[in-house]
């Protein structure tokens, strides 16, 4: 009998996942919750198959119920700054976005109650926006559907949140990284900041209290530097701010990557489809500038994570040391990479080693590929495909893309 291919990928992921994957979300102070073991009975031949796609399907909707929690907890322990959109998201309470509005767009704003709060005009993305609060006593999801009736031709936003894709990390006594050979291609992280003993190029805050160190930016930062990674401006969009990583400060951190010469963007957040975010990273993209960013860590049942899932964005997935793809990896519209991502060593921001899990780490490592790739000249993405290995079923799959890249980047533990 011949077992599918996608079938026998899914059994090596889920015997990939660990009894008690701790799964972290900014903002969410939430005590570790335990992913059920997934590990395969004894069985007759004829019922392996249907074995392993139940407990794949309980783990997914496992997955699925923990992010839902997760989401729910952060709406109630900040009502004054974060409520849900219209598409269920999460975003930053009482106002919307415009983009490149013209008068008579900002003109039917007003008259139907919603008051400017202030313009920015993001020079490097060639984008205008404006921030309107809502009427008083109006939902964000009421909101969204009265500007639409008010101004049917703008295009209108929530300040989406975007949350990071690495799990909780692991303490070690020390770690050894593998020297690889310097990489000057500009890259930029969007992220958390750098902590102790990390050299950056250049850093900027673009939320309240930032930049201040993260464990997650951290781990990122210093996963470039493994990966070779000389040249690295970090843009902070958490800070303090209970609504950091929301959709205007990852668009005013790509409008500062991009016009400070970052030809590669490093993104191991996601979130909601935004129709603001979505504008900026096309923008980044007609620079020449490639973006990478994760699949989060939410499972295949999941909605599709973004920016991953924009036209052109590379998105990437985590393996482990065996190779398997992770099991609670997310999913985007498409699926570029897959990079190591579990049993790594990285940096958190004290300083310290700790060993990393999630699909966050595995975008460092194909963002630092790619800057490579570009300093080499040529065709970027055909030099990446030839430095892929191919995993799976020969030939781009839904479980390592196009391939690992990267598997000697970094030391495992």
């Amino acid at each position: 009998m011949r077992i599918a291919p996608i079938v026998m990928g899914l059994g090596a992921a889920l015997l990939s996942l660990p009894a008690a994957a701790q799964l972290a979300l900014p903002g969410v102070s939430a005590p570790p919750v335990g992913v059920p073991s997934v590990g395969l009975p004894e069985l007759p031949a004829g019922r392996v198959i249907q074995s392993v796609t139940e407990r794949a399907a309980a783990t997914a909707d496992r997955l699925l119920d923990l992010r839902t929690d997760r989401i729910e907890r952060l709406v109630r322990r900040n009502r004054d700054t974060i409520e849900l959109d219209a598409q269920g998201a999460p975003a930053r309470r009482g106002e919307l976005l415009l983009l490149d509005p013209d008068l008579a767009a900002l003109a039917s704003a007003q008259e139907a109650g919603f008051a400017p709060a202030g313009r920015e005009e993001l020079g490097s993305l060639g984008l205008a926006v404006v921030r309107v609060t809502l009427p008083r006593g109006v939902s964000l999801a009421e909101g969204e559907a009265l500007l639409r009736r008010a101004a049917p031709g703008a295009e209108i936003a929530p300040d989406s949140l975007h949350f990071q894709s690495g799990a909780s990390a692991l303490p070690m006594t020390q770690a050894a990284i593998t020297a690889a050979a310097p990489i000057v291609v500009p890259i930029g992280v969007i992220d958390g900041a750098p902590g102790a003993g990390q050299t950056v190029s250049a850093m900027r805050g673009f939320a309240r209290g930032a930049p201040l160190a993260s464990h997650h930016g951290s781990a990122v930062t210093s996963l470039l530097a493994a990966a070779g990674a000389a040249d690295v401006r970090v843009a902070d969009i958490y800070g303090t701010d209970p609504a950091g990583g929301n959709a205007l400060a990852l668009i005013r951190a790509l409008d500062w990557l991009a016009g400070g010469g970052a030809r590669v963007i490093s993104i191991s957040l996601g979130g909601p489809n935004n129709a603001a975010v979505a504008k900026a990273i096309a923008a980044v993209q007609r620079r020449g500038v490639v973006v990478v960013a994760a699949v989060g860590n939410d499972g295949p049942a999941a909605p599709p994570a973004y920016p991953a899932s924009y036209p052109g964005v590379l998105a990437v997935t985590g393996v482990d040391a065996r190779g398997r793809a992770l099991i609670e990896a997310g999913r985007a519209s498409h699926l570029d990479y897959a990079a190591p991502a579990a049993g790594i060593a990285a940096r958190e921001r004290s300083g310290k080693w700790a060993r990393v899990r999630g699909t966050s780490y595995a975008v460092p490592l194909v963002a630092a590929r790619a800057a490579a790739a570009l300093q080499r000249r040529g065709n970027w993405r055909t030099l990446l495909d030839r430095e892929a290995e191919d995993l799976g079923p020969p030939g781009p799959d839904a479980l390592y893309g196009r391939g690992v890249l990267c598997r000697s980047c970094t030391r495992r533990f």
